[in-house]
């Protein structure tokens, strides 16, 4: 790698790059709404419908397998992260993620065409995992592609703030799914269950057409462009991701444990809520859409607050407080006190969650260097989900016939809680790294020219070394 000062004759090392942060953060925000629309309404369809509508004949049975449906996409998305990962980090982000775009859009929407059990037999559920798996291929480079687009576009200062949109997305996906399926909730089941379902499902053509006009305008980043006009890509991504970096893929997959809560309080808490306990089904929707828009709020600030004192210590409250206020939420749901629900869904979604996960496109993605950032990130960030996508049907096991024993569950998302948060002190600090510093094996050296490129974006005087 080259380590040339170079002139001041070289105007195209000074020259300021073009504006793109703005628009690589809104393209990265509607793709994390689409992809997390898809995902909480499949997570509320798999817990309120799916197990009367495609396993019918299996009683407690249909719901544990309408449950595991929705960890079957976090199988496939360690392929996707793979598949998607070794061209976005040879190719290019930009068209890699426009694929997985369409590729989650077009699935989701002949999710809501299926026939039923009824109509169909066995093909109903064969073809309902189908699908499924085809959502997972796309999540699988979906959030790292985005994340990995992002940071590369931001100000070297201002990289967890811009990646922090990537998870606003998400929340403002969750948050629109509910607005959507609360009143398919509401239905008489007669409706819900032959044609209601089946309209959040539709519904995603629209994100999915707006998501599209945005994303294919965008340019890839200059660091990335610089790579692949120098020849410097990895020839195999995942060869060299592996042989170098395997310590950071291990690392990346612990602390992304945390995820575990979303899926918990998503898909085992719902259905716990409101069959167990007997809570209204809306009210429970409308209690994740409060904390998702306190989400916003607090990721956004925890993007601020990890730009100004680290990616570190930001994650690490975010993953403890998840850790300990799981027990709290489980009892505020088994006392059925919704002011206690709403309570510590905001404490422990809202705020701790979401420390954590609004700074984790940066953490994670800063973990690796340009040439395998997009397979570093999506492979690591996959393998600690597969945990997440599981842990619904996992939760299920651990209170056997007993559905009001939620004890286990806790403990169970509490100890990985902890475990991401031990996985992140192991991590080397980020925040005041250039871009092309990050992720650098033993003896490699940072190119000068980056060190222009990151003074430019943050509209401050190139550094003396290079005046």
């Amino acid at each position: 790698m080259s380590t040339t000062t170079p002139s001041l004759s070289r105007p195209a090392a000074i020259k300021p790059p073009r504006n793109e942060a703005k628009r690589a953060a809104v393209a990265a925000f509607l793709g994390g709404m689409l992809e997390y629309y898809d995902f909480f309404i499949y997570a509320s369809a798999s817990a309120l419908v799916f197990g009367v509508v495609f396993f019918p004949e299996n009683g407690a049975a249909g719901t544990f397998m309408s449950l595991a449906t929705f960890g079957v996409a976090y199988v496939a998305r360690p392929f996707g992260a793979i598949v998607l990962g070794h061209f976005g980090d040879k190719i290019g982000r930009k068209n890699v993620l426009v694929f997985s775009l369409m590729l989650m859009g077009g699935a989701t929407f002949l999710i809501g065409c299926l026939p039923s059990y009824d109509s169909i037999g066995i093909w109903a559920p064969i073809l309902l995992v189908v699908l499924r798996l085809l959502q997972g291929l796309s999540a699988g480079g979906e959030t790292a592609g985005a994340s990995s687009l992002t940071i590369e576009h931001a100000p070297a200062k201002k990289r967890a703030f811009y990646g922090s949109w990537t998870m606003n997305g998400i929340a403002a996906g969750i948050i629109l799914a509910s607005l959507t399926f609360i009143p398919v909730a509401a239905m008489p089941d007669e409706q819900l269950y032959s044609w209601g379902w089946r309209i959040p499902f539709w519904a995603s053509i629209i994100v999915l057409v707006v998501a599209y006009l945005v994303r294919r305008t965008l340019a890839e980043p200059e660091i990335f462009e610089e790579t692949k006009e120098k020849d410097d890509t990895a020839k195999i991504p995942l060869f060299e991701l592996f042989r170098y970096h395997w310590v950071s893929v291990i690392r990346l997959a612990l602390c992304a444990l945390f995820t575990v809560v979303n899926s918990i309080v998503s898909v085992f808490a719902l259905n716990y809520a409101t069959g167990s306990v007997g809570i209204e089904k809306p009210f429970m929707l409308t209690v994740a859409i409060g904390a998702n828009v306190v989400a916003i709020l607090f990721q956004t600030l925890g993007g601020v607050w990890a730009d100004l004192f680290g990616r570190k210590p930001v994650f690490i409250i975010g993953t403890l407080g998840c850790s300990v206020t799981i027990f709290f939420y489980f009892q505020a749901i088994s006392s059925g006190n919704h002011v206690l629900i709403v309570l510590m869904s905001l404490l422990m979604t809202g705020l701790f969650y979401s420390l954590a996960n609004g700074i984790y496109p940066a953490f994670f993605s800063e973990m690796f260097s340009v040439k395998v950032r997009y397979s570093g990130m999506a492979v690591g960030l996959q393998i600690g989900l597969i945990v997440a996508g599981f842990s619904p049907a996992i939760a299920s096991l651990l209170v056997g016939e007993d559905t009001t024993n939620w004890l286990p569950v806790a403990i169970f998302v509490s100890v990985v809680c902890a475990i991401s948060a031990i996985a992140a002190m192991t991590a080397k600090e980020t925040f005041n790294l250039p871009l092309n510093a990050l992720g650098l094996r033993k003896g490699e050296t940072l190119p000068v020219e980056q060190s222009v490129v990151d003074a430019a974006k943050d509209k401050a005087p190139a550094p003396a070394s290079v005046r």
